[in-house]
């Protein structure tokens, strides 16, 4: 399996043993670990070990190796709720430029992760336009 690091990339040295971590799951495409600047007891990561920044410059089986072994997280947490966040640009909040994905209790609504959701009423037309100019594409 190809893989592609990063000499001065945080999570390319934490996959190499640079630096430590608090390791849950590895595989052969994957790394997990708890973060160590948690929104929430038990909040942790999980990366490809393949450096991308964004998530559609990463090969897809290491995206089909993260999810299960967030899911298999998420069932240790215990947590009844918890979200799985994965950003991509500083826009959209991505602090680390390697493809992670967070697995973050929520055991209430104090702790984890808080999102505001700024829903738009958008008219039907320009919904089927956008509809029309996305299904084009894929």
């Amino acid at each position: 399996m190809a893989s592609k690091s990063l000499a001065s990339c945080i999570f390319c040295k934490i996959i190499k043993g640079e630096i430590p971590s608090f390791k849950l799951i590895e595989t052969d495409l994957s790394y997990s670990f708890l973060d160590v600047g948690p929104i929430a007891i038990g909040h942790s990561m999980v990366i490809p070990k393949y450096h991308a920044a964004k998530m559609h410059e990463l090969p897809d089986e290491y995206l089909a190796d993260a999810l299960p072994i967030a899911k298999k997280i998420a069932l240790a947490q215990g947590a009844e709720n918890y979200n799985i966040l994965q950003n991509n640009g500083a826009l959209a909040h991505q602090v680390v430029q390697h493809v992670h994905f967070h697995v973050i209790p929520k055991p209430n609504e104090e702790e984890g992760l808080i999102v505001g959701w700024p829903a738009k009423e958008v008219p039907k037309e320009e919904l089927q336009k956008v509809y029309e100019e996305l299904k084009g594409k894929l």
